[in-house]
């Protein structure tokens, strides 16, 4: 593509994934949310919570200084907290669907766009249809509660079922039935792939992306390790693209770009976030990680 990157998308990062030290809501988010701020290779950012409401001003400060587009993950308040959304407990559904909404407040505290969350647990074939009726309670209560408030948009982000977060949502099909259920009702609702799931869904770019495309309102780009259980960052860690073993590198990022661009998603009327969701695994740099990312996205645009 010999048009810039910038016409058709907001370059994200997700800042709590570069430097999972934040992902607890605690530890260095200024001096690294900084880091990010000040590379101007990227236009938009995605943050989670931050337990501090002094931290929380002073990042949203610095967020308004930079001009970067905001989106906010509730997914590390509901994986650390070990909440399952569509939980057959109704006090344990209960707490995550409240986890979600605190985040909606910090959100919109912190100027975010959108927020992300995701489902709980596939309870398997049997009781799959009952978790997703459950699922879809709590989806339309947190549209309804954000709607209350402003016009945040949600997104369930889509996950595996089988390998590693084993969630709910999902197999493309699964999750078009999901998301038009929702939709009947609130306009504030999509969903978000990630190609660093898609390996672990066992669907190509286009079986995971065509079947949804009416729906989606973000995307996430990395990689995953699959081969070998007994490989660091085995599973869902999103290691830098192109490490052994791994799934995704260039080629797979240009198909995926193709078929978001296909589909309209990637487009310059109105740009949509496309967020690296890269981590270190031990032993690795945080900016080491996220300067091959860009390297991988540079090289994948240059061919698609």
């Amino acid at each position: 593509m010999q048009e810039s990157i910038y016409k058709f998308m907001k370059v994200g990062i997700i800042h709590f994934m570069a430097y999972p030290q934040v992902m607890k809501g605690e530890g260095p988010i200024l001096e690294t949310l900084q880091k990010i701020a000040e590379d101007d290779f990227f236009t938009a950012v995605e943050v989670t919570w931050m337990k501090d409401p002094e931290i929380r001003g002073k990042a949203k400060d610095l967020l308004e200084a930079s001009h970067l587009f905001v989106a906010y993950g509730a997914q590390p308040r509901l994986l650390v907290n070990k909440l399952d959304i569509n939980s057959f407990e109704e006090e344990e559904r209960k707490k995550a669907v409240q986890q979600v909404k605190e985040g909606i407040d910090e959100a919109y505290e912190l100027g975010a766009r959108g927020l992300g969350f995701l489902s709980g647990k596939d309870p398997g074939e049997n009781k799959r249809e009952q978790a997703l009726d459950l699922l879809i309670s709590s989806t339309k209560e947190i549209c309804a509660y954000a709607q209350s408030k402003g016009d945040l948009m949600i997104a369930l982000e889509v996950f595996d079922q089988e390998v590693d977060k084993k969630c709910l949502i999902g197999p493309a099909k699964l999750a078009q039935k999901f998301a038009q259920e929702v939709k009947k009702e609130f306009t504030n609702f999509g969903l978000m792939v990630d190609l660093s799931h898609l390996p672990l869904l066992g669907e190509s770019a286009r079986e995971a992306i065509l079947p949804i495309k009416d729906f989606l309102v973000h995307a996430h780009m990395g990689n995953c390790i699959m081969k070998d259980k007994n490989q660091i960052g085995y599973g869902d860690e999103h290691p830098r693209f192109g490490i052994k073993g791994g799934e995704n590198d260039v080629e797979e990022l240009i198909e995926y770009l193709r078929v978001l661009l296909e589909i309209g998603y990637l487009n310059s009327d109105n740009p949509p976030f496309l967020s690296f969701e890269v981590k270190p695994l031990p032993g690795e740099s945080s900016e080491i990680v996220i300067a091959n990312a860009k390297r991988t996205l540079k090289e994948a645009w240059a061919r698609v």
